[in-house]
């Protein structure tokens, strides 16, 4: 079992990469297919992937499958914990 650090750093991994940000972007507008991303991105499919995983692993993007795509959207309850985390971890403790 990971211990909560670990987990932690998941969701500060997700905004460390100048990609995942672009994605995150994108996804806010709505709901976007791999293949729309895939588009709007110079990267390879299997980089496009990576991103997802490292993505929906810590919460802030959910996919969806559709036939042979998925579809991502930012998951608002794995925003607002990021934004908590963001926020306890930095409150000074008096």
């Amino acid at each position: 079992m990971e211990n909560p650090h670990e987990e932690n750093a998941k969701v500060f991994k997700a905004f460390c990469d100048v990609n995942r940000l672009k994605i995150l972007s994108l996804l806010q507008s709505g709901e976007k297919c791999a293949c729309v991303l895939l588009e709007q991105l110079n990267i390879s499919q299997s980089t496009l992937s990576h991103h997802m995983k490292v993505l929906c692993d810590s919460g802030i993007v959910v996919g969806r499958k559709e036939g042979k795509w998925t579809h991502y959207s930012i998951n608002p309850p794995g925003c607002a914990y990021a934004a908590q985390l963001l926020h306890q971890l930095t409150a000074l403790n008096h």
